[in-house]
């Protein structure tokens, strides 16, 4: 039986089309524009817009599952109101379209990219990257980032290896998230294509420090709430792990800012949209752009680079050397048995086996484990304790 009329749904889908030129800012990405490396026809009768077909597809996606169990910044420790990586991509989509929607920007395209941006990290947050980058060089393979495994996810593993055939839109902003980098101001880049997104995923892969910029408004105002969604909240995860005390943060960024999460977030968040309302950038004010920077020192110099979090580090870098090594030679005698061929392999599109160095495959299998997956391949031996904070 019929319950819906697909010609009234596309037609509904067109009248949605039409009203973002009417409440939409001239600098905002249509979803018209959306354009995918594969057209498919599907979705000419699909009455959602495309990039609300992003969203659903990232949320849908194994590797969107695996957040659930991916480090943030703190790991090894039992404690259920530290953050972990699901909640950040959640912090950061929520702040960046509370900001797109008094810019008039398109909100499902910065949802796609928040949800998307972290896909690819490593277990272990930063530090597994570190680790895995170090491998993947000595393996010939390029440095290993976790914006481009994002991509890698996304276009190449998910679905069997089929992938998602997401918008360039969705991926250039997920590429060119890099929240690590200090930025005042944000200008896009327009008229990217995939050859040029292509270009760009060759060249950071061989030289990290390769700058990028994504290619809408959107694109940069993701980028901007990664930083405004994770700098008060790792502070508040350090003080209530006892790493530091509320006082100890800058005067001169608390005077700007002030000294909670909340208040940060929301200084922030009314700073960005003084700023870029009507504007063809995001950007912050030079104060409050300056209060920021200092207190990203503060966080790298007490939080992130404390001794008390890193007394695993030496454990873990072991552990990534020995899975991939072990995965490594798996695949090169091709021992059927391994969990690699087992489990990541069983039923893969032979298109991503044929396109796809050992190496390569054992980056990706590796790359999307969640923590405590990696730490049950791992020999119980090596494997270290978890504290109680």
């Amino acid at each position: 039986m019929k319950i819906f009329d697909n010609k009234t749904l596309t037609e509904l889908k067109g009248l949605l089309n039409r009203r973002e030129n009417k409440i939409l800012s001239p600098l905002a990405t249509r979803n018209e524009d959306g354009v995918r490396r594969i057209p498919d026809e599907r979705l000419d009768s699909d009455y959602r817009q495309a990039f609300s077909v992003d969203v659903d597809r990232i949320l849908h996606s194994l590797a969107y599952a695996r957040y659930i169990d991916k480090t943030q910044v703190f790991y090894l420790v039992k404690n259920d109101h530290i953050t972990h990586r699901v909640l950040h991509v959640q912090l950061v989509s929520k702040i960046a379209r509370t900001i797109g929607r008094f810019l008039n920007l398109n909100e499902d395209l910065i949802e796609a990219i928040a949800l998307g941006h972290d896909i690819g990290h490593t277990p272990f947050g930063h530090d597994g990257e570190h680790f895995l980058s170090e491998i993947c060089r000595d393996h010939g393979i390029g440095y290993f980032c976790h914006n481009l495994q994002s991509v890698q996810f996304l276009e190449k593993v998910e679905r069997k290896g089929e992938g998602w055939n997401l918008c360039l839109e969705t991926l250039d902003g997920i590429l060119s998230h890099d929240g690590e980098i200090h930025s005042e101001k944000l200008l896009p880049v327009a008229e990217k294509t995939f050859a040029a997104l292509d270009s760009k995923i060759t060249a950071k892969k061989n030289d990290p420090k390769t700058a990028l910029v994504p290619m809408t408004l959107e694109g940069c105002l993701v980028r901007m709430a990664d930083t405004i969604s994770y700098i008060g909240r790792d502070i508040e995860d350090a003080i209530r792990l006892k790493l530091i005390h509320r006082s100890d943060l800058p005067r001169e960024s608390v005077s700007l800012l002030g000294d909670t999460n909340g208040t940060i977030v929301f200084n922030l968040v009314t700073d960005i949209i003084c700023n870029s309302h009507g504007k063809p950038y995001i950007a912050f004010s030079p104060d409050v752009s300056e209060a920021l920077k200092q207190l990203k020192c503060f966080n790298f110099e007490y939080i992130y680079m404390n001794s008390l979090i890193k007394k695993h580090t030496g454990r873990i870098k072991k552990l990534f050397e020995k899975l991939f090594e072990t995965f490594f030679e798996d695949m090169t005698h091709q021992r059927k048995s391994s969990v690699i061929f087992k489990q990541f392999l069983k039923d893969m599109n032979q298109h991503y086996i044929e396109c796809h160095q050992p190496a390569e495959i054992v980056r990706d299998f590796i790359s999307g484990m969640t923590d405590q997956y990696f730490l049950g391949l791992c020999p119980e031996s090596m494997r270290p304790v978890v504290s109680d904070k």
